[in-house]
């Protein structure tokens, strides 16, 4: 797996380009932020791998329907919907629940309050159903995970799973929804009558950033 190839994917667009290389910047700052896995106690690796759980086993099919909804090229859409047919084909929701019960990371409902908040926030973002700002915000959160499955599994392993399906699946196809995201960020901005502000752009990305420093806080 190379936890870099997603960056390498290469756009003739601009600005599509000066988003990647925003949101790529954004990913390496999460990244370099995350606490040292070996320095981790049992509790405290447990209580990551479930607030993710707790985050995405119910909720990235939602954000992924809604950017569907709210897209306006048939382009885009279908890259949408590629993604979405993975991962209902594949019960991905399943496969996320079998990794974290293997960690012994089950969500609880302490787990669930830690993110409430931020997730709440996210909910309601993706609920505005704005088409550029939403695809901005998908691309930087496959980025973002493809790239961070390797820690995860780190994670479930030292807590003795051997169950690593999970991780190995996002590890690979995270890299090409990536890529296909950022294709859609050009098709969407092609439609933009208006030009977005900085705020409008990024609301989402700050609103999931906010969310995995829930997920990671030791």
């Amino acid at each position: 797996m190379n936890p870099v190839a997603a960056a390498d994917v290469l756009t003739t667009n601009p600005q599509v380009a000066a988003i990647q290389a925003r949101l790529e910047g954004q990913i390496e700052t999460l990244l370099a932020s995350l606490p040292d896995a070996a320095k981790l106690s049992p509790v405290q690796r447990r209580d990551l791998i479930a607030r993710y759980t707790c985050v995405l086993e119910g909720n990235f099919i939602y954000w992924m329907t809604g950017a569907y909804i709210a897209l306006g090229t048939e382009e885009s859409r279908a890259k949408i919907m590629d993604n979405l047919r993975e991962e209902v084909r594949d019960a991905h929701p399943a496969m996320l629940r079998r990794f974290a019960l293997a960690a012994h990371a089950a969500p609880t409902d302490t787990d669930a309050a830690a993110v409430y908040e931020n997730l709440s926030k996210v909910r309601s973002f993706i609920g505005k159903l704005q088409p550029v700002p939403i695809v901005v915000t998908m691309a930087f959160y496959e980025g973002f995970i493809q790239r961070f499955m390797l820690y995860l599994a780190d994670l479930a392993k030292r807590q003795g799973s051997s169950d690593m399906e999970y991780t190995d699946v996002h590890g690979v196809c995270d890299i090409t929804h990536t890529a296909e995201l950022y294709e859609a960020v050009g098709a969407e901005l092609a439609l933009q009558k208006q030009p977005l502000s900085e705020s409008d752009m990024y609301e989402g990305v700050g609103l999931l950033r906010s969310l995995i420093q829930d997920i990671v806080a030791v």
